[in-house]
């Protein structure tokens, strides 16, 4: 375990997010656009036409991913996650009338009527990932910050 301390919630960023829109690619290019290194994701909520995400399928190493693609309607009830190197790291809760359904959020969740996220932007601390020396696994990570 590594902790993490010193990081100060700064600027708080709203999107608002439209028809077709896809919602990784608007947080990462906010991110980059804005100079938000690292941030965190503190509420996403809406919904998607399409929902793409993956998650684990075994416990062992390497980890092995399967990717779920949905169909919707589908009403977003939460995107978490956090910024590091500018690359969101997130997950996504999502339901319909059959279900609720979470993973790591993929390229291809597409908004339907509306999606809306609010980030903030870190201060004090430079986040990054990095391969962890045995598993190969990407880790957080801090460096100081500037």
């Amino acid at each position: 375990m590594q902790l993490i301390t010193g990081a100060q919630l700064g600027e708080v960023i709203c999107l608002r997010l439209d028809y077709g829109e896809d919602v990784l690619e608007a947080i990462t290019r906010t991110a980059r656009e804005l100079d938000i290194q690292s941030g965190v994701v503190l509420s996403g909520i809406g919904t998607l036409y399409q929902a793409v995400m993956h998650m684990i399928t075994t416990t062992a190493f390497p980890p092995v991913d399967q990717v779920v693609t949905l169909e919707g309607p589908l009403e977003v009830t939460s995107i978490c996650g956090l910024i590091a190197d500018y690359q969101p790291h997130l997950h996504l809760t999502i339901s319909d009338t059959r279900g609720a359904y979470a993973g790591h959020l993929e390229p291809g969740c597409l908004t339907m009527y509306l999606c809306e996220i609010a980030l903030a932007r870190l201060q004090g601390v430079q986040l990054y990932r990095a391969p962890h020396p045995e598993t190969g696994i990407k880790q957080l990570g801090t460096r100081p910050a500037d």
